[in-house]
């Protein structure tokens, strides 16, 4: 104890030697050099790892690539099997609708059983092929002995072709054992897979190495200058091949992926060094003189720091909600009313946001409170990672939050928290050890634009909220003016709907669908609409969201199933008397026990056969509570009632329920029709859907249709009806009537319309 005094001085006495400023400099050299080594090395492994990206999405592709390829030769195989009597011109005109489709074949070949070429399309640049024997060598004829006994398709891998040049050539057998019939051959040049494989940006930065079986088969861009430390390979999956892909970036590629900040942070810490060590020596002039006073201030300091702790803890504990741990709302009011007072006074603005999450009051009513309450609170244990001491974070009841963002400086300050809010709801949430997933939609009002207190705030982001979620949910909105005066003009709008039904307010229009293989109109689909006696004709979008909020969706799903079937029974002996009508069903009325008693009640009531009623549901309605909906489509569709998926193509799920529900027809979105002449994406995408209906044996049809060039198209590919703006647009009853009474709607006779 006695030596601790003479310690202490010399302590002191180094800490304020000038050798102790540069010691400061020192350590932060080192530190600057280590970091820049640290920053240059992880910057050569994200090169690298971006090399491997490059090289797994080009694998991913040429593997894509393959399947298709494949698949598709397996597919004019598979024809050609079932009708071993095709003809030679019936076979060449599939082939060129399979070159005219792909565009990357060279060739499509029939090779008989004996291995020998007999048919080929096309015969230009290829005459010289037709009698080769493609068992060239023991090992094709091993591989394609093979394949003809497993009716798998063998892949040649990297040859010399017949026709000149390298390429490949995928067979698939016509058949198995003996029953074979061949092989339908499709013949690919590289020079066409380099073209479909490599994008412009890959032939200027990256060579790519083709290994077949260990040796170089080829070398796509071969480059002049590679970079000697970079390269990645990867092992193509691709039946019957050894191939491995080899990818060298060009030294260009390497230097636009350098970054800057390892130079630039070293220079940023040797001038914080310097500065630093100035600093050190000019605080050591002054701890020389007021050392003592010093001290006893940072004494004094940390005692009013920690009582300002243990007040601001006592305060908390007072002022928190103790389900989520957050702030309560009485807090959050009285800290916003204190935070807009300081805004007032400096002439800053502060944001309110709040919160709702999507759908959180049917997971609670189906899972129960329990799970509710955890679920809130793993939500709050995200948010409150936001608060700072510049935003605070409340519970405000039920399933909302609220936030205040303080000293707002633009809007992008509040669009950056918001961003931030979002991603807390990413990751799906652990509740009861099982995963859900969930989102939030939030309104948003800033001081003073928005509001100059604290309740008007609150109001207005409270009708941002709402403006919101009837725009679309996990999404947000501010407040702004207007917003107010269409809030009462909704909440006027919700009360008449409570007369609207009982004073007979609501029509059907009705939109006519074409059968294309008649030309004739057999269906159309039910629309309803709002007569209402202020504001005229309203169309559904003004007030479905409205009655689905308050729950008179169910009554209004009730009324159109009672129109549309009265509205059949009227039609009995008329133009109009084979017509079947379509209605929209939502989820909520899907998930009412009595909607198929109620649908066979309405029926019988208006003895109308149940095959005269289609009920149409979205695809994301179909996915949601799988289990409960395939019972009650279940029950429908033993009913007699036909049975179409709305909206198909847009939910981006499973396909695997087409198979587990009865369903009769398959409605293409009208966001691919629109396109579907115009974006080779969306052409393929309406094929595919026609063709896997087709499979299923599901009709198929298509809404949306404005143009004769989409008519054609949907034509031409097999559709089965159409509806849209070129047919009709919806209209009343008794124009429908009358125009089919006239013969002013279809398209004609099949002779006509090209069919």
């Amino acid at each position: 104890m006695a030596q601790t005094p003479p310690t202490n001085n010399i302590l002191a006495r180094a800490l304020l030697s000038p050798v102790f400023a540069a010691l400061i400099l020192l350590a932060f050299l080192a530190l600057a050099s280590g970091l820049r080594y640290g920053m240059t090395r992880q910057d050569t492994n994200q090169i690298q790892a971006n090399l491997a990206n490059e090289a797994v999405a080009l694998v991913d592709h040429l593997e894509r690539e393959f399947t298709i390829h494949a698949e598709a030769i397996s597919r004019m195989a598979a024809r050609l099997k079932v009708v071993p009597e095709t003809t030679e011109a019936s076979w060449r005109a599939d082939a060129r609708s399979y070159l005219d489709d792909f565009g990357v074949y060279q060739a499509i070949e029939w090779i008989d059983r004996d291995f020998v070429i007999r048919w080929l399309e096309p015969v230009s640049g290829n005459q010289d092929v037709v009698g080769y024997n493609v068992a060239f060598s023991d090992r094709r004829r091993e591989a394609l002995e093979t394949a003809r006994t497993t009716g798998q398709y063998d892949i040649s891998g990297i040859i010399d072709l017949k026709q000149g040049g390298k390429g490949l050539v995928i067979y698939a057998p016509v058949g198995t054992g003996a029953g074979n019939n061949g092989f339908i051959a499709g013949v690919f040049r590289i020079e066409t897979l380099v073209e479909q494989l490599l994008t412009s940006r890959v032939l200027q930065s990256f060579q790519v190495d083709v290994q077949d079986n260990g040796e170089l088969g080829y070398r796509l861009n071969g480059l002049t200058e590679t970079s000697e430390g970079f390269a990645h390979t990867e092992t193509v999956n691709i039946p019957t091949l050894d191939w491995t892909l080899t990818i060298r970036p060009s030294e260009t590629w390497v230097a636009s992926h350098r970054s800057a900040w390892p130079w630039v942070t070293f220079t940023a810490v040797v001038l914080m060094g310097l500065l630093t060590s100035l600093t050190t020596l000019l605080a050591q002039l002054i701890l020389k003189r007021n050392r003592a006073l010093l001290k006893t201030r940072r004494e004094l300091e940390q005692e009013i720091d920690q009582r300002k702790v243990i007040q601001q803890d006592l305060a908390r504990l007072e002022s928190t909600d103790t389900l989520t741990g957050l702030a309560n709302r009485r807090f959050f009011m009285e800290d916003l009313s204190h935070t807009l007072g300081i805004a007032r006074r400096q002439n800053r603005q502060v944001a309110l946001v709040m919160l709702d999450l999507d759908r959180f009051q049917m997971l609670n009513d189906s899972l129960g409170h329990q799970f509710g309450d955890e679920l809130l609170a793993r939500v709050a244990e995200r948010l409150n990672t936001l608060s700072n001491e510049r935003i605070m974070v409340a519970y405000s009841g039920g399933d909302e939050f609220m936030f205040c963002q303080q000293q707002v400086e633009a809007v992008d300050d509040v669009i950056h928290l918001l961003g931030q809010i979002k991603q807390c709801f990413e990751a799906p949430f652990e509740v009861q050890d099982e995963n859900h997933r969930i989102t939030a939609t939030m309104g948003v009002a800033v001081y003073p634009q928005s509001g100059k207190d604290a309740d008007t705030l609150l109001r207005n982001a409270d009708i941002a909220l709402y403006r919101a979620k009837e725009q679309g949910r996990n999404s947000y909105q501010f407040y702004t003016e207007g917003m107010q005066e269409r809030e009462v003009n909704r909440l006027e709008l919700d009360k008449d709907l409570d007369m609207a039904l009982a004073n007979n307010e609501f029509v059907l229009y009705f939109q006519p669908q074409v059968d294309l293989g008649t030309g004739e109109i057999y269906s159309v689909e039910a629309l309803i609409r709002w007569q209402h006696p202020r504001r005229g004709l309203l169309p559904p979008v003004e007030f479905i969201p409205l009655a689905e909020e308050s729950g008179r969706i169910t009554d209004i799903g009730r009324w159109v199933v009672a129109a549309a079937c009265r509205q059949l029974a009227a039609w009995k002996g008329t133009a109009c008397g084979n017509l079947r009508i379509a209605i929209n069903l939502s989820g909520r009325e899907l998930d009412d026990d009595r909607l198929v008693d109620d649908i066979r009640e309405t029926l019988a009531a208006e003895h109308v056969p149940a095959n005269r009623l289609e009920v149409e549901l979205t695809e994301e309605i179909f996915i949601q509570n799988i289990e409960h909906n395939r019972n009650q489509l279940s029950r429908l569709h033993d009913l007699g009632v036909n049975l179409a998926i709305d909206d198909f193509g847009v939910g981006y799920s499973s396909l695997g329920y087409l198979r587990d529900f009865p369903v009769d027809l398959l409605k293409i979105d009208r966001s691919f029709i629109t396109s579907v002449t115009e974006r080779h994406d969306d052409a393929v995408i309406t094929r595919a859907v026609i063709n896997l209906a087709h499979n299923l044996g599901i009709q198929v049809i298509a809404e949306g249709v404005e143009k004769e060039e989409q008519l054609t198209f949907l034509r031409q590919h097999g559709c089965n009806l159409v509806q849209g703006y070129l047919i009709s647009r919806p209209i009343p009853a008794v124009e429908l009537e009358k125009a089919l009474s006239e013969g002013t709607l279809g398209l004609g006779t099949p002779e006509r319309s090209g069919l």
